[in-house]
Order: structure tokens, then C-alpha cells, then sequence
């Protein structure tokens, strides 16, 4: 695919990322529909997308870049004082101390330390759009591991864990504080539970289609549905949809699951880190961001079975891309979206596709696109 079939702009001295970007969709595929935004202090410099009814305001399903949404509210709530990340979280609610989480700080449940990453039997589709629910479950569930002896991603449940956190100290949901302190004030696509009205932009993910070589690929790294990779990912529950179908469900998108069920665009993803560290007054001080950034939790992953980074409930990006500097924060999506601020260079950047990429997780193609905006942001 040729560069004329990319549409958008890009600021002076970015014209190589179109042209990168032209290369990852002719290499995709025709069917490739994606799109790609960056902002350099603040400033739009790159916004193109591509494919099939993709248009710059589609809305997609970005699984788990929610969570960086999510956790910047907890972020704020941080910053104005309002929560203690060395507060134990049975502190703030009560019965989150049951069997043998009393000790577990909100530190160690926002860097995937907990042990929490399930429950027993699962959930439903229903129940994992609810994070009410989730938590509610999970206050009497015993830890999958010694809390604080290693780290496993808390795939689909973190969110309503910090929720309910959150709302047991201010009395409302993450939802609501990010539509009223981020995501209204900035005007962001990004939406933790999608209005009505704009159910139109949405377009559905497509599930992956993996070569014969990446299918037995996956078949031999398959793990249990009772191994704690199977529970984190919720396999153990006969009811559970299929991962890639979570944000096409309609009551995903009407409650927005703080883990997992943001809609967005990438003009909404690169906007929101925007906001959080650009402008005369950033939604971020500058130590707070810091603070979030530090890394707390590296190596072997006991959920995932890689290598995996995380700060306090964002994932630390310049563990993928090492061009990026030190204090990159953001998350990525099971999709293939990824959305970041990397505060040095002042650049942060928004990337979603809508068919499922293999393996899952950030998609491949990201590493070349944030190589080339990272060279023109920095040259």
C-alpha cells in the first residue's frame, strides 16, 4: 500500500511516519484499518488513519489502554491527596481484607502485586462489564499468591479494584471522575461507557486471523483454564466471551469496565496523555507523574508468562521501546492499541487497530511507527 493510501496530516519533519505508516498497512494487509496520532508538546503532529470505514473519528474498542485512563484518575485522587498509596486498601474498604489481604496496600495493588487476578469460577460476560460486581466477588477471594512475593497482571479486574477503592473514598466511580476531569474538559474521544448517540462511530473488532505457523504457535504456548494464566483471563468460566469479542458487547460499551471497556480513538488516546503532561497546566505535576512512572514491578510475569514492567497501574513503555526515555508511561490493549506520554521529549502518542493483532497485546507494527515518531519529535 502506497503512502497516498494513508489519509490525514503530519506536521513538518514528520513525513517519514506517513510513509512508515504506509509500510506497516501495506504489510498488513487489506483489511488493515488503523489509526495513528502523536502529539509533540502538546501539539497535534502526526493524525493519519487507514482502511476499510476507518475514519479519524471512528471509535474502537482499546481493552486494556482503559486502564491507563483509569489510572490517572487514581492518579489525581493521589496528587490532591484524597488516597495514600501506602494506606492499606482494607482501610479504605473493609472487606477487601479477607482472607489474608489485609496487609495489601493500594502501592501493591496497583503494581499488579496482589495475588487478585481472578475469581474461582470466573465470570460472565455481564458481570465482567460490571465492576460493581467484580468487586463485590473478589472482597472475599483468597490470593492466587503470597501478596507482594511477585507480580501478575490483574487483567480484567484491576480497574474494578481501584474503582471500588476510589469510590469508597469520594462516593463515585473512576467513570465518573474521568468524564468530569479529564475527558469533558479536553474534549477527548475516549469514552469509559459510550454515550448513545455516538454507538454509530463505533466499529466492531475483528477477531484475529493468525497464519497456520502463529495458530500452532499459540496452541503450544496454551496455558489451562484453572492455571492462573486461565483465571487471570477468565477461561475458567464456560459463560466467558471470547476475549476479542469483549468491546462488540453492547453492555461493555454502556458501562465501561475500567479494566478493559474503553472506546476510543487515537486522536482520544495521544489527547488524554496530552492533557496529562502537556500545557501551561498539565492535569499531571511533574512529580506525580514521576512518582506513577517508577518502576515497581519487572521480569517474569506470573499470568502472562513474559517479561513485563509495570509502575503504579500504568505499564512502564520504555520496557518495549527502548528509544523512549526513562519515566514513559501509558498502556497498551489486547487489540494492538497502545497510547503513552514519555515526559522528556514531550511526545505522547495514540495507535489503535481494529482487527485483533497477533499475539495479542501491544501490536508489532508499534515498535517501527514509535521508532520513527520518536526520531522526527527528537531530531
Amino acid at each position: 500500500m502506497s503512502s497516498e493510501h494513508i489519509q490525514g496530516t503530519v506536521a513538518d519533519g514528520f513525513e517519514s511516519v506517513r510513509e512508515e505508516f504506509a509500510a506497516v498497512a501495506a504489510a498488513e494487509g487489506g483489511d488493515y484499518a488503523a489509526q495513528l496520532v502523536a502529539h509533540v508538546g502538546g501539539e497535534r503532529v502526526v493524525d493519519l488513519w487507514t482502511g476499510p470505514a476507518m475514519t479519524a473519528d471512528s471509535l474502537t474498542g482499546v481493552f486494556s489502554s482503559t486502564k491507563g485512563a483509569a489510572h490517572l484518575v487514581v492518579a489525581l485522587l493521589v496528587q490532591d491527596g484524597v488516597l495514600d498509596v501506602d494506606q492499606r486498601v482494607a482501610h479504605y474498604w473493609p472487606e477487601f481484607g479477607a482472607a489474608g489481604k489485609d496487609a495489601i496496600t493500594l502501592r501493591d495493588l496497583l503494581a499488579h502485586r496482589a495475588g487478585l487476578v481472578g475469581a474461582d469460577e470466573g465470570f460472565t460476560a455481564e458481570e465482567l462489564a460490571d465492576d460493581r460486581v467484580i468487586a463485590e466477588r473478589l472482597a472475599p477471594q483468597r490470593p492466587y499468591w503470597r501478596p507482594g512475593t511477585a507480580f501478575g497482571y490483574h487483567a480484567l479486574v484491576i480497574g474494578a479494584l481501584t474503582g471500588e477503592v476510589v469510590r469508597r473514598v469520594t462516593g463515585r466511580s473512576i467513570q465518573e471522575h474521568f468524564e468530569e476531569r479529564v475527558r469533558k474538559p479536553f474534549g477527548l474521544d475516549f469514552y469509559l461507557g459510550l454515550p448513545e448517540e455516538l454507538e454509530p462511530r463505533f466499529l466492531t473488532t475483528l477477531p484475529m486471523q493468525p497464519t497456520p505457523e502463529q495458530q500452532a504457535q499459540l496452541e503450544a504456548n496454551a496455558t489451562g483454564p484453572d492455571s492462573i494464566t486461565g483465571i487471570a483471563f477468565n477461561r475458567n468460566n464456560a459463560k466467558s466471551p471470547e476475549l476479542w469479542d469483549l468491546p462488540n458487547i453492547p453492555v461493555v460499551r454502556r458501562l465501561g469496565p475500567a479494566s478493559v471497556g474503553g472506546v476510543a480513538s487515537a486522536r482520544g488516546l495521544a489527547g488524554m496523555y496530552a492533557a496529562a503532561i502537556s500545557g501551561p497546566e498539565p492535569l499531571l505535576r511533574a512529580e506525580t507523574a514521576a512518582a506513577f512512572a517508577q518502576i515497581h514491578s519487572v521480569g517474569d510475569d506470573l499470568t502472562t508468562r513474559n517479561r513485563n514492567a509495570f509502575g503504579l497501574g500504568f505499564a512502564i513503555v520504555s520496557d518495549i521501546y527502548p528509544t523512549l526515555g526513562q519515566g514513559a508511561f501509558g498502556h497498551s490493549g489486547a487489540a494492538g492499541s497502545q497510547a503513552f506520554a514519555d515526559p522528556r521529549s514531550g511526545l505522547t502518542y495514540g495507535y489503535n487497530r481494529r482487527r485483533f493483532a497477533f499475539p495479542g497485546g501491544a501490536a508489532p507494527e508499534n515498535a517501527r511507527l514509535v521508532r520513527a515518531i520518536h526520531a522526527a519529535a527528537t531530531a
